[in-house]
């Protein structure tokens, strides 16, 4: 477990399962958790650090994200923020586009974006402060990569996409999965050419060696290494056409689907 700290707030890096990443928002007393899909794990943070909950934050439906909730709610009675349209029964405060919430107990305010693709109902949460731009993207951006589109389009996923890379360069990317190595093994495939992501892959091989988290990452370095933010360039857009999966003629759309699909058999 690990603690990004900043003056006001403190986000842990609490793991589980085999990949996942559930975050705990804390000011040293009171604490919200990020998509608790397991309980046991988060438990075990509050205790140690001697934390009460006072809110729990959902992305979106999957059940490595909401598992634990149930267990945390026999526990705390706190409020349950969670996307408006994603099927969750036990969200009691239901946030969509433009919504802004203050939680609770803690200093912190949040934005909300929606950004289907991965479901159709998934949100983010965007912190601003100075100094401490935050966001929490569930399964939407990955360190180096994106969500599998389970009920979305290409056309929604990479609109979500844009709106997170919108965000200030600084804005922390609080991703749900390590999936980071993987994902920049396929990014060298698609951009060799690009040297930012050689020494992304270099420092996150060297911090997965000694088994420490890759995230967060922020969106800056998104930006310049990640393709799914990347898919207009022209070197990702001859790859595509190189490895026969994209026409010559192909729109922008076209070429994010098709990097879409080349990672899903990747």
């Amino acid at each position: 477990m690990t603690n990004t700290s900043r003056p006001d707030l403190s986000v842990l890096t609490v793991p589980a399962f085999n990949d996942n990443y559930l975050w705990i928002i804390h000011d040293g007393s009171h604490a919200a958790v990020v998509d608790p899909g397991d309980a046991g794990p988060v438990r075990e943070a509050l205790a140690a650090h001697k934390l009460s909950l006072t809110a729990i934050l959902l992305t979106h439906h999957h059940a490595d994200h909401i598992g634990g909730v149930p267990s945390l709610l026999a526990e705390w009675r706190v409020p349950v923020y969670g996307p408006r349209n994603d099927g969750i029964a036990f969200v009691s405060e239901a946030l969509g586009e433009g919504d802004h919430v203050r939680i609770a107990g803690l200093d912190l305010e949040l934005d909300v974006l929606e950004v289907p693709g991965h479901t159709l109902g998934h949100i983010a949460y965007v912190r601003r402060a100075s100094g401490a731009n935050w966001l929490f993207c569930g399964d939407t951006l990955f360190a180096g990569g994106c969500g599998r589109l389970f009920e979305g389009t290409p056309a929604q996923m990479a609109g979500s996409l844009a709106k997170l890379a919108a965000l200030p360069d600084d804005t922390l990317v609080y991703c749900a999965h390590e999936y980071t190595v993987a994902n920049l093994k396929f990014a060298q495939v698609v951009e060799p050419d690009n040297q930012g992501l050689a020494l992304r892959m270099r420092d996150a091989a060297e911090k997965r060696g000694t088994r420490l988290p890759t995230v967060p990452s922020t969106i800056g370095l998104e930006r310049g290494t990640n393709p799914f933010l990347r898919y207009t360039e022209p070197g990702v857009v001859r790859s595509l056409v190189d490895a026969g999966r994209l026409a010559t003629d192909a729109s922008p759309l076209q070429a994010f689907a098709a990097l879409r699909e080349w990672k899903n058999t990747f």
